[in-house]
């Protein structure tokens, strides 16, 4: 689903033009079908090159792909990457992201003695105050503050960009990069890479930024906790904004699902809901939260920014496929890039009047003999079948996609 909105004023023609990126949460999931759809904008846009924007925001699993795009990665090989193709140029494995937190548990574990000591002693001198209630309170001291080590993330996206070669400072980067976390002592949202917030890692930031409480513990950074960046704002386009960005590309995969009163599907899907048990109804809950936030966030941009033409690709609310993928099924993960892949391609050729003047103020326009092409594929489109050549096709598609920039490029000049 296309949201388009057209600027409401003209900017100043002494302006430079600047195209920024916002990048939502979604988890595994939510980071496989914004994989999809960035592919798709980026080779059916003429002119527009996705790993060469401006301003980049990034939260939760969204800064992950922001801090590769914003190190000039292809979206052709970060869909390489994070689909586990063998001829990828860096092994990507989500389980690997899944692993229990061991560290945690122990220190949480090693308080408990004492914890128990300290309460019961309180309960012998003041019996008229024990509860249950309160006992419970004090365990709940004991219990880890995340279930899985997010250290693996750090260590992934630390070795990533020391073996290619890319920066994982934000003063390495050609362009801004904003990873936005919120610190748990305050509740205020960070945008590392800012001024104030720069002297950390790019590697450190995204970890931050995904931390998910219940399931990641809090990351520490100079003293201060920070939890997912998706806690207080959605997209935090306003940073892309702020600086400047006269087009502004905003993806959200986190939308609640809908199956229709008298869908054709829709008893299998309440079913699916309801008898997903807590995982799926937090899921839900927490879509609706973060859908409702973020469209009541992104039509203030409207009036904040007149100058500004916002393009927001979303899922459709009765998407099955996203909300009931399993990520860490192979053959699920490709069916759900691909599927994102397709979506997005239909909408830009279905909303073509809509986005032609848009584009054209840049001198981009769709590639729509391309959009036509209901053989083309997402495997077809990131050169998908040289896996048995692996070197040498990793750098074949490198030259193969800065060929068709400077093509895209040549064409529109």
């Amino acid at each position: 689903m296309l949201t388009i909105h057209q600027a409401l004023a003209p900017k100043q023609k002494d302006t430079p033009a600047k195209t920024g990126l916002a990048i939502a949460g979604g988890g595994p999931v939510g980071a496989i079908y914004e994989l999809g759809s960035l592919r798709a904008l980026d080779e059916s846009i003429r002119g527009l090159h996705l790993h060469e924007l401006d301003v980049y925001v990034g939260v939760s699993s969204g800064a992950l792909i922001a801090a590769g795009l914003a190190n000039r990665i292809t979206t052709a090989e970060l869909c390489r990457i994070f689909m586990g193709q063998e001829y990828a140029s860096l092994r990507f494995d989500p389980a690997d992201f899944l692993h229990p937190a061991y560290r945690e548990y122990l220190q949480r574990a090693a308080r408990l003695p004492k914890i128990l000591s300290d309460t019961l002693l309180n309960m012998i001198r003041n019996p008229g105050q024990a509860s249950i209630s309160q006992l419970v309170s004090q365990l709940g001291k004991a219990v880890p503050s995340g279930i899985f080590d997010n250290e693996a993330m750090h260590d992934f996206l630390e070795q990533a960009f020391l073996a290619s070669g890319h920066g994982d400072n934000f003063d390495d980067l050609d362009c801004k990069l904003y990873i936005v976390a919120v610190d748990l002592d305050s509740g205020a949202a960070i945008r590392f890479g800012s001024e104030t917030h720069r002297d950390v890692t790019i590697s450190r930031a995204v970890q931050a930024s995904a931390a998910l409480p219940g399931l990641y513990p809090p990351v520490e950074i100079n003293g201060h906790y920070y939890v997912d960046g998706a806690l207080r704002r959605t997209l935090h386009a306003s940073a892309a904004l702020n600086e400047g960005v006269d087009l502004l590309i905003g993806v959200n995969p986190l939308v609640p699902f809908d199956s229709g009163e008298k869908g054709q599907n829709a008893e299998v899907s309440d079913q699916r809901l309801t008898r997903g048990g807590l995982p799926l109804i937090l899921s839900q809950t927490f879509r609706a939260l973060i859908q409702s936030r973020m469209e009541a966030g992104f039509k203030k941009y409207y009036s904040s920014h007149p100058v500004a033409d916002l393009i927001l690709v979303e899922p459709d609310r009765n998407d099955e496929q996203i909300f009931f993928t399993n990520i860490f099924s192979y053959a699920d993960r490709q069916a759900l890039c691909e599927h994102a892949y397709q979506v997005t391609r239909r909408e830009l050729y279905a909303r073509r009047a809509e986005l032609a003047p848009v584009l054209a103020k840049r001198g981009m326009s769709l590639k729509i003999d391309l959009l036509r092409d209901k053989k083309r594929s997402l495997e077809k489109s990131i050169g998908e079948g040289h896996a048995s050549h692996a070197p040498v096709m990793r750098n074949l598609c490198h030259v193969l996609d800065e060929l068709e920039n400077l093509v895209d490029d040549a064409q529109i000049g």
